[in-house]
């Protein structure tokens, strides 16, 4: 067992297309920078490193049948969907089992709010929503919720009615729904002015 025990399990979060492309990336390292490869630490700071370890993590796993591998000393716990991949990646000393548990719950949480069609197009179309699911699921490499319906249920709140201060969901997906309300009134309001 690893004597420097972390917080910080998740090293990243992919979606990659089935050409190898990034669709949506989240890399996390420590608000403290540890030693390379330890958990915590970010071990591609620059997009260069970031895109030829996603180039090559789609060429390993292509048409692969396993769930898990090990890939520049990281395990890659992924998931084909369609037309993408989702990808959760950990350091060597972290627990595969967890690594498991927040792919499936990507996995699931996007099914249940793209409604079971959990393709590049959609993903791209939904880019907020899943962009707010994985930050419900892990925050800066902490594994905060591994429950898709519980996911599911705090990303897609429908926005407060009233205007009642006990009752304002200053949730992200709350204060997004409110920006979109604002955005469009004064869109219409300076269409009625003109």
């Amino acid at each position: 067992m690893s004597g420097n025990l972390s917080l910080f399990t998740i090293n990243a979060i992919l979606i990659i297309d089935q050409d190898g492309n990034r669709v949506l990336a989240k890399y996390y390292s420590a608000p403290h920078p540890t030693a390379p490869g330890e958990p915590g630490s970010n071990p591609y700071p620059t997009l260069k490193d970031q895109q030829t370890f996603e180039k090559g993590l789609h060429s390993k796993t292509y048409k692969q049948s396993s769930d898990i591998i090990l890939y520049d000393n990281r395990i890659v716990v992924y998931k084909p969907e369609s037309d993408v991949t989702l990808y959760v990646i950990g350091a060597l000393s972290e627990n595969p089992i967890l690594l498991y548990n927040v792919v499936l719950a990507l996995r699931d949480s996007l099914s249940i709010l793209l409604k079971n069609t959990t393709d590049k197009r959609t993903i791209i179309e939904n880019y907020d929503l899943v962009s707010l699911a994985i930050d419900e699921i892990v925050d800066d490499g902490i594994v905060l919720e591994t429950d898709p319906s519980a996911v599911a249920a705090r990303v897609s709140k429908p926005p407060a009615h009233e205007l009642n201060p006990q009752k304002l969901d200053f949730s992200e997906q709350g204060l997004y729904n409110a920006w979109n309300i604002g955005s469009k009134i004064i869109a219409n309001k300076l269409r009625e002015g003109l």
